[in-house]
């Protein structure tokens, strides 16, 4: 699996060149607009490896490899929700949002359900 910060797709058009911030702030748009998700979650990531590595970034990780891209994705989501609904949701958002504003294709999704945040409190239970 290759790391990289700026990739650049080569066509008969031309280029076009991919800086990792793009995708990775695709992935977390397209996850928040999502009804029921509360917000992206870091608690599935130990803090070293939140400094150290590159793959991992503010709720989630993505590994690029040549074309593909593999995304884990680490959600809070709102009582009341079901938690297989809004899953299937964010990992169908996702696919559409990457394959339709740059040239990766999607490997995989997964989605981690980290908590539950309930109404008014603005607290999470961690599951």
């Amino acid at each position: 699996m290759a790391s990289f910060k700026q990739k650049t797709m080569v066509s008969k058009d031309g280029q076009v060149s991919y800086k990792r911030n793009v995708v990775l702030n695709i992935v977390r748009l397209s996850a928040k607009e999502i009804n029921g998700v509360a917000s992206l979650s870091n608690n599935g990531m130990s803090k070293l490896k939140l400094m150290f590595s590159k793959d991992y970034y503010q709720g989630c990780k993505i590994v690029f490899d040549d074309n593909n891209v593999s995304v884990d994705v680490f959600i809070n989501v709102y009582f009341g929700y079901g938690v297989n609904d809004v899953a299937f949701r964010v990992q169908e958002n996702i696919k559409r949002s990457i394959e339709s504003m740059t040239e990766f294709k999607v490997e995989q999704i997964n989605v981690y359900v980290r908590g539950v945040v309930f109404d008014g409190s603005g607290e999470i239970a961690v599951v």
